[in-house]
């Protein structure tokens, strides 16, 4: 009896894992919407590579 329980811990161990990979995220994140470019624009004539 105890390799079944063993077993059956095991699969449930599994089971889990894999629920808890494949569900959905259970963050929650602050809706804060699109944040505005504050930056300058590179220059066309500048070759910085």
């Amino acid at each position: 009896m105890n390799i079944s329980r063993l077993i059956a811990q095991a699969g449930q161990y599994l089971s889990e894992a894999i629920l808890r990979i494949f569900s959905p995220d259970q963050d929650i994140y602050p809706v804060i919407g699109t944040q505005a470019f504050e930056g300058d624009p590179c220059k066309e004539s500048s070759n910085s590579w």
